[in-house]
């Protein structure tokens, strides 16, 4: 059964550090970003119907609301992001989409992405352009590894030249360490990674 609402948290301070900041949310957004590639054609080989959907690090939405149209009719988008601004600009963008209702957006802790319901439920992670950010790369995928039904899978994706390939395949393996096998490897125009899986199903 997939949850409907979160439990009230209470938000946590803005990240420092190279985290993208909250006021570049709106930029990140803009249409003309569409020129570079749409974000539908990369999601949506990996969503169907139906589907419970995780994004860490969405920002103001620019996956999130293709995502949450892609899992109509009954699915869920589960966005968490440790900036609290981000959120609400998501949440705004959202309700004027006609989409919030699909979308549990929160935000978590730089430790802690708030996912205890959701357990074993998720179906699909997407994780782009997020885990160079991350302070613990170890603790943040497994509580992705957790938080997916087993056999459920994981995009992980890293801009091009900005994270080497060696970063990369440094990530990939972290990855297998809490427990994900490499299903494939991704390259798209900006992008480069793999798609992960929780085995078991």
């Amino acid at each position: 059964m997939i949850p409907t609402e979160s439990p009230i948290r209470t938000p946590p301070p803005a990240r420092s550090g190279h985290v993208c900041p909250a006021w570049a949310g709106p930029l990140l957004c803009c249409p003309l970003r569409r020129l570079l590639g749409s974000p539908e054609k990369l999601l949506s080989p990996h969503v169907s119907p139906g589907m419970a959907v995780l994004e860490p690090g969405p920002g103001m939405g620019w996956f999130t609301l293709p995502l949450a149209r892609l899992v109509s009719p009954g699915g869920r988008v589960v966005a968490r992001d440790v900036q609290p601004g981000m959120v609400a600009g998501l949440k705004r963008r959202a309700k004027k989409a006609g989409l919030l209702d699909r979308i549990d957006a929160a935000a978590c802790a730089e430790d802690d992405l708030g996912l205890s319901e959701w357990r074993g439920l998720i179906d699909t992670a997407f994780l782009i352009h997020v885990l160079h950010e991350v302070p613990d790369p170890r603790r943040f995928l497994t509580q992705l590894h957790d938080a997916l039904r087993p056999g459920g899978r994981l995009l992980l994706l890293e801009p091009k030249g900005h994270v080497s390939g060696e970063s990369l395949a440094g990530e990939v393996a972290e990855a297998a360490r809490v427990g994900f096998r490499v299903v494939s490897e991704v390259a798209e125009r900006r992008s480069h990674g793999a798609l992960l899986e929780r085995p078991g199903a």
